[in-house]
């Protein structure tokens, strides 16, 4: 092999240095490729107590970690030679369009994960044309999250409380902020027991005490900004201090029943959906009321342990009520192959509520708009290497479930 010497000009292509990025919080988000790179960085940054209250879930978090499961033990089947150089990802859901068959999930105390909260949710979900949710235990007013978003796609989802008043007000104020759609959430007639928020001794809002002192020295920011911004304030509740679990089991009303949902369907002006659905002869019954919509989901696993997995109830559902109504699933998803994988199972829209949240604790309204990002290459590249040019084009024959978790049959 015959050698020379490089000459400057043969060296220069090589040797170009990629630019230095002086911003920190760009330079740490540039890094994350997956939204479980994301949570490595929120694990980092975020105080453990507000930490393991997002990632956290019910008693030995079995729910949680089946619903994982269930996304991962599926079975693409791609379609070869298809045109698919442009591929469209926006769907028609509850009235209105997404650019993206995703949105972001109502999650309650957002502000104490990072302090911006839900106006960085609700701002990064506007420019990406995908719906935000804002919870009843938002930490940012209705009115709040319509300035941040004021044209994009805000739903408001609720909890019915024992002050009945309180919460029709409440969701007055959704309707008057121009908030298009309201998801009931029918999985809290008690708290869960979120055994990471008892260990940790967590309280809402957190108190400072000689471990969480120590556990915020390496995490400055957050405890900065935390001091340094507007406490905390909920549109549900004036103040509290207590644990989460507290704070439900005093607020939320365990009586409501299907009459109450009727009576909820014909305050609200816009479309209606009901969230936590578990079982087919539930998701029967409140389409039966009239709603517009169902949501399969068991909470992130943060009420029920050992709950139905709602990626494995979809099936069903869709084959029996996919012509009579909408259906949204969430719980497990992590990635955009999971979104896909659920559409084509027969979904017509899915929620993101930790993957969001792990973006927003990475790096406030840009690590949003870097989960969303995140999710939407997925979601692109997966119905590409599928062979497939829109969501529309997604079916039960692109997806094998594989079984694990096999039931057994009473005698």
């Amino acid at each position: 092999m015959e050698r020379r010497i490089p000459r400057p000009a043969d060296l220069a292509p090589l040797m170009r240095f990629k630019k230095l990025e002086t911003d920190g919080r760009a330079r740490r988000l540039a890094k994350a490729h997956t939204i479980a790179d994301l949570r490595a960085i929120a694990k980092r940054r975020t105080p453990k107590g507000a930490f393991d209250y997002t990632d956290g879930a019910a008693e030995q978090e079995l729910s949680l970690a089946r619903a994982r499961q269930a996304f991962r033990d599926i079975e693409f089947h791609p379609a070869i030679l298809r045109d698919v150089s442009q591929v469209d990802t926006s769907v028609e859901i509850l009235g209105g369009r997404s650019a993206m068959p995703f949105g972001i999930a109502p999650t309650g105390f957002t502000r104490m994960m990072q302090a911006e909260g839900e106006r960085a949710g609700a701002s990064a979900a506007g420019a990406a044309g995908i719906p935000f949710s804002l919870s009843t235990l938002g930490t940012t007013a209705p009115e709040g999250v319509r300035d941040a978003n004021p044209d994009g796609r805000n739903w408001f989802q609720l909890y019915m409380q024992k002050d009945r008043d309180k919460s029709m007000q409440l969701m007055a104020r959704a309707a008057d902020a121009g908030f298009d759609t309201l998801l009931v959430t029918v999985d809290v007639p008690a708290a869960g027991a979120r055994l990471r928020d008892y260990y940790n001794g967590f309280t809402i809002p957190p108190q400072l005490t000689p471990s969480t002192v120590l556990n915020a020295i390496p995490r400055p920011e957050w405890w900065i900004n935390f001091l340094t911004t507007e406490p905390l304030t909920f549109a549900s509740l004036s103040e509290w201090n207590g644990t989460v679990g507290e704070l439900l089991d005093s607020l939320f009303d365990p009586t409501v029943d299907f009459d109450d949902l009727e009576w909820i369907r014909d305050q609200w002006p816009g479309k209606v959906a009901v969230k936590g659905i578990q079982t087919l002869d539930d998701a029967k019954a409140v389409v039966d009321r009239g709603v517009d919509g169902i949501v399969l989901s068991n909470h992130g696993g943060r009420q029920l342990d050992r709950a139905p997995i709602p990626f494995r109830l979809l099936p069903s559902v869709a084959a029996e009520l996919g012509d009579r109504t909408e259906i949204v699933l969430d719980t497990g998803i992590m990635a955009g192959a999971d979104i896909v994988a659920a559409i084509a199972c027969g979904a017509d829209f899915t929620l993101v509520g930790r993957a969001y949240l792990y973006g927003l604790m990475a790096g406030g309204r840009e690590g949003v708009d870097r989960a969303i990002q995140i999710l939407s290459t997925e979601v692109v590249r997966t119905m590409k290497l599928l062979g497939v040019a829109s969501v529309a084009e997604l079916n039960p024959d692109h997806v094998t479930q594989l079984q694990r978790l096999v039931p057994v049959r009473s005698s």
